[in-house]
């Protein structure tokens, strides 16, 4: 069988450039075969390892376990990154000597038809910043980790569904995602318009029935609601600020604490103590009013009202990040099926599109702390590397009740509402 073709995204650049983050903020499972490759490095015999302490940990409780995970240090940062905010293991043996969860990060692969679609993680500053090489230029290193990560005799996965009820197979499927991606590659198209026109179009797809609407009469579908909703919300036009209904904002305010969070080892390490607080944190949040929990460390405690205040137009370069950020996700798949909890295209976009509201409100929380009322570019990507360490990865974005939250606030109209509140 062939080896299957990568769809790389052509907007976006990206090489390592040391910042540690990553080996911050991850728990590492290993494989038994990566255990014993450590185990010959022969670390107990290296000074460098803080206190002496191992460098593997079992996980679990049963003596027969045989699942394995990188050791912490006390700051919770991985046990083999050094003081420069490198890498122990690959200073030493080279990348291929790393666990393969280090070397995909900060790729995400997605089954496409017979092809793989390579996404990216904005968790990572250098993504963000769109630092690097073109990741169409790097598909012979890209290459490598996939055929490490793909089965031996790959075989294509089925088409997820596109919408509740629906599947219409991968080719209509991926025409689906190409027409969603065009509505953020206009960048004349404010990023607010374009969300509300994908949202639109969204809309339509998921109210239309496709039983006997498939190959050219699909293309045909998709390509006359993408001109309905474009007339319907031309460029130009101003969007006014709505603010979300009550529920709403209830069910908005619990999505972005989650995405606030910081559930690194060192926090989870703190048991109960810390799920009592996060239970009390959560009790705020539903009630919005007062000052804002603090998270994790970095949020400065502030009123929740002063989030809620206008803070200007986005940045240009924001904007700019965002129809990336959007692009990149379309493409990549990175936001229905396989890649995310097995949900739904329209389903998926909805929990997408809230990512831009989820951002700018974390955005604001680090620019209120700071006593600022209007975002600098600076905020919006930190931001974005807080909510998408989250996005498709945190397991409680695939639970039922959060599902719900998401498709109460598409039913009642507040995604919307959400997007032109704190997109000003």
């Amino acid at each position: 069988m062939p080896a299957p073709s990568l769809k790389l995204p052509t907007i976006q650049n990206w090489n390592c450039h040391n910042c540690g983050g990553c080996c911050k903020q991850h728990q590492i499972e290993i494989t038994l075969e990566e255990k014993e490759r450590i185990d010959k490095q022969r670390w107990d015999e290296d000074d460098s390892i803080p206190g002496g302490k191992p460098v593997i940990v079992k996980m679990g409780i049963s003596p027969t376990s045989q699942r394995y995970r990188l050791a912490h240090q006390e700051d919770g940062s991985c046990i083999f990154l050094d003081e420069r905010g490198l890498c122990r293991i690959h200073a030493k043996f080279g990348e291929p000597a790393k666990p393969l969860a280090c070397q995909v990060y900060p790729y995400a692969f997605h089954p496409a038809g017979n092809d793989i679609a390579v996404s990216l993680r904005f968790s990572c500053p250098s993504v963000v910043a769109n630092l690097g090489e073109r990741i169409d230029r790097q598909e012979p290193a890209i290459r490598k980790i996939v055929n490490q990560v793909l089965p031996k005799r790959h075989k294509a996965t089925p088409a997820p569904k596109l919408t509740a009820r629906e599947a219409v197979g991968w080719p209509d499927t991926l025409k689906a995602v190409t027409a969603l991606s065009r509505f953020f590659a206009d960048p004349e198209v404010p990023v607010q318009t374009s969300l509300l026109r994908a949202l639109g179009w969204i809309e339509l797809i998921e109210h239309a029935r496709f039983e006997v609407v498939q190959g050219e009469r699909f293309t045909e579908f998709l390509e006359l609601i993408s001109q309905a909703v474009d007339q319907e919300l031309p460029a130009d036009l101003e969007i006014p600020r709505t603010p979300p209904s009550r529920l709403g904002g209830i069910q908005f305010r619990l999505l972005a604490a989650q995405y606030a969070r910081k559930d690194t080892h060192a926090e989870t390490a703190k048991g109960l103590g810390r799920r009592l607080s996060l239970l009390m944190s959560a009790l705020k949040f539903t009630r919005g009013s007062g000052t804002i929990p603090q998270l994790q460390e970095r949020f400065q405690r502030v009123p929740f009202a002063a989030l809620e205040e206008p803070f200007g137009a986005l940045p240009a370069e924001s904007q700019k990040l965002f129809s990336r950020y959007f692009r990149v996700k379309i493409q990549g798949l990175h936001f229905l099926g396989a890649a995310y909890y097995d949900i739904p295209f329209v389903e998926g976009f909805y929990h997408l599109a809230l990512m831009f509201p989820s951002i700018l409100w974390i955005a604001r929380w680090i620019a209120a702390g700071e006593g600022r009322t209007e975002l600098a570019a600076e905020d919006i990507n930190e931001a974005m590397t807080i909510a998408d360490h989250h996005h498709g990865y945190s397991p409680v974005f695939g639970m039922p009740h959060f599902r719900s939250r998401v498709k109460t606030l598409s039913r009642t109209g507040d995604i919307k509402k959400l997007i032109s509140w704190y997109g000003q």
